[in-house]
């Protein structure tokens, strides 16, 4: 590899704790998106679920989880200790994976979501405020970004693993939920052993009420500048189920749909970590405009093209948006967030992320139900064009350079 790539991306410099819960995402993610990649295409053509009721049930599936978050991120101030509530929601999750093989209703399945997302949210928080906590200021995108780009390896080997084991099984649902129990529980072996909880530094206080006034009021405007923004952008970034439908709406065979997971999550993972690498050395904000570009452009070629090619193009550029903004928005909230409040910090940021999408999938839904697709991809580029016209003004007010560079 060449001196200035390594220069860029700095992997040696990653600490090994980092490099630990990437893995635990891989495997968790890897048996999730076995998962998740054949539900929808389950509910619709097997249950006879409709496409509102998959909006609903993916809404509200991600607004638990980030629900969860806000308490486990200020539970982790609170106690100090990170590594446990990471531990809780991993577990969580492993356990509640056999539980979408043996449902036979829309109503089973939907619980099902719901405790698999319960303990994502335990752990979500925790985990990136772990991750912040680990890691040098000045490596932060870096490392948000290795963490999403393992995440999303796994995101990219479940989709494929669907599609093998859909055509070993002669599109047995149920076989391929039972097998991707498996790399649950290694995920949940990885982080038993592998993660470390770094040391406090002495005198390091801890926050025994993180909700109250005086604690909230040192998360600054800096940091409510990232979540408002965030927020106006995640209306427009619904649910990865349409993009599944999309590419059946267009003639794509139910056995190889989930290849739209596979092409989207490897733009994803090609993109996360270089994104996350530049950012630390040429500030936040120009990786972001990017990004938001990519979504509008993703979402109009989603909403007019009427092919296979056309959606395989749409769903690259969604995953490429992916790549340059999610781990950045990550590193910004690391960036404004007092130390002793990360864990809350992350969590307030999930909450509002995850009620704006659960408006945007049930959104998303019902105009696909309203008008078809076109309706709802033209919807998402409006939506992330007006983000984008606002991401300017956020840059220049007071306190603003503060959120879109990095700290060293």
């Amino acid at each position: 590899m060449p001196s200035e790539t390594r220069s860029l991306f700095h992997w040696r410099e990653i600490p090994g704790g980092v490099w630990a819960l990437g893995l635990v995402s891989l495997f968790m993610d890897l048996s999730s998106e076995m998962i998740h990649a054949l539900l929808p295409l389950y509910l619709v053509g097997v249950l006879g679920a409709s496409t509102l009721t998959v909006g609903f049930i993916e809404g509200i599936a991600e607004a638990t989880a980030s629900i969860t978050k806000i308490f486990s991120g200020a539970l982790s101030d609170y106690l100090g200790k990170r590594k446990l509530l990471a531990v809780l929601g991993y577990g969580l999750a492993a356990l509640t994976k056999p539980v979408f093989p043996l449902a036979s209703s829309i109503a089973w399945l939907t619980a099902a979501r719901f405790v698999d997302r319960i303990g994502k949210g335990i752990r979500g928080a925790p985990r990136d405020a772990l991750v912040a906590d680990l890691t040098p200021a000045d490596r932060r995108g870096t490392a948000f970004g290795l963490r999403q780009s393992l995440d999303t390896v796994g995101a990219v080997l479940g989709p494929l693993a669907a599609i093998v084991f859909m055509a070993m099984f002669a599109d047995n649902f149920t076989t391929v939920f039972w097998i991707a129990v498996v790399p649950a529980f290694i995920s949940l072996a990885i982080v038993v052993v592998a993660v470390r909880e770094p040391d406090r530094m002495p005198g390091e206080r801890l926050v025994k009420s993180p909700f109250t006034r005086s604690e909230l009021a040192k998360l600054d405007a800096a940091y409510w500048m990232v979540v408002g923004v965030s927020a106006i952008f995640t209306l427009a970034r619904f649910s990865e189920a349409f993009l599944l439908l999309r590419a059946q709406s267009v003639g794509l065979d139910v056995t190889i749909v989930p290849a739209v997971m596979v092409v989207m999550n490897v733009a994803y993972t090609i993109s996360a970590w270089p994104a996350g690498a530049l950012s630390d050395k040429n500030g936040r904000y120009g990786v972001l405009v990017v990004g938001f570009i990519l979504l509008v452009v993703a979402d109009l070629v989603l909403a007019l093209g009427d092919s296979v090619l056309t959606v395989m193009i749409g769903v690259t550029l969604w995953g490429l948006h992916m790549g340059l903004t999610q781990g950045l928005l990550a590193a910004l909230v690391a960036d404004t967030a007092p130390p002793a409040l990360r864990g809350t910090s992350f969590g307030m940021f999930n909450l509002v992320s995850g009620v704006a999408l659960l408006a945007a999938s049930i959104i998303a839904g019902a105009l696909w139900d309203l008008v078809g697709p076109r309706g709802t991809f033209l919807a998402g580029a409006l939506i992330t064009a007006t983000a984008l016209a606002v991401l300017p003004f956020t840059h220049r007010r007071r306190g603003a350079r503060k959120v879109i560079r990095p700290t060293h």
